[in-house]
């Protein structure tokens, strides 16, 4: 997948081993399932996109399936997770976007690591333009630089880009500045209990005003109260994903608490 003359001799040993797993990405020993969680459009009450959670095969926690990823199966899991995310949302006639988490460093070339999806999309019929590739949480970035190659490429692909957890870890502004995805969204740790606590409400306006100069979108996740929906309405942010609209729903489209929207 890398051509001989891009990478040293040690680089070249280190990826192809990678590089065979992306290729064969039904090589693991585990095996996981997803659960799909609504991301809702405050202001049109209608359903944005659903993000695929990973899940273990009985509905077991993330956890339980990401303790088993390793430095020896991330490249195949990475992929397989895409595929299966993709081919479960088609067969449960999803209609909205589609949010996919990804590992950035189990992503050497995203133009060649991107291909499997691309197979999987046109095999089972869904659209390409309704996939948000969105970093996965607690993902330590090895490389920005590197991250923000995947971005980039992703972008001029024609997918959607979306940072995780903003205002934590390495989801900042400075990584705001290099680039500008399609979407934020902002670190439930600012969400909770923003509608009595003022620094978290500076905070989050400041988020809002500077993502409106810079054409990105703002989504605020884990909404557990109506008092933290209002004043995230009030600071203009219109997505918005939590249990006060869906739980994740084990392979199954959630459905919306129509009590949410009072």
């Amino acid at each position: 997948m890398i051509p001989i003359n891009d990478v040293g001799a040690d680089e070249r040993k280190d990826r192809a081993p990678a590089c065979e797993q992306c290729k064969n990405p039904d090589g693991l020993n585990f095996d996981f399932e997803f659960a799909y969680q609504p991301i809702v459009n405050v202001a049109t009450r209608t359903v944005f996109a659903h993000e695929a959670l990973v899940r273990g095969p009985n509905g077991e926690s993330a956890y339980s399936v990401l303790a088993q990823v390793n430095d020896d199966n991330r490249y195949g899991f990475d992929q397989a997770c895409r595929v299966k995310a993709v081919k479960t949302a088609a067969e449960l006639g999803m209609q909205s976007l589609l949010s996919i988490n990804f590992l950035p460093n189990a992503v050497y070339r995203p133009e060649a690591c991107i291909r499997t999806t691309l197979e999987a999309a046109r095999k089972y019929n869904f659209p390409t333009e309704n996939i948000i590739f969105e970093v996965t949480e607690g993902e330590k970035v090895q490389d920005r630089q590197h991250l923000l190659n995947i971005f980039n490429e992703y972008r001029r692909m024609g997918f959607r880009t979306a940072i995780d957890d903003f205002g934590a870890g390495y989801a900042g502004l400075n990584l705001l500045a290099e680039y500008q995805p399609h979407i934020i969204k902002i670190d439930m740790d600012l969400v909770r209990g923003i509608d009595q606590i003022k620094a978290k409400q500076a905070i989050v306006e400041g988020v809002v005003l500077i993502c409106k100069k810079l054409g990105v979108d703002v989504l605020a996740e884990g909404i557990e109260t109506k008092a933290e929906r209002d004043f995230l309405i009030s600071a203009g942010i219109d997505l918005m994903q939590g249990y006060l609209f869906s739980k994740p729903a084990f392979k199954a489209l959630g459905k919306i608490d129509e009590d949410a929207w009072v």
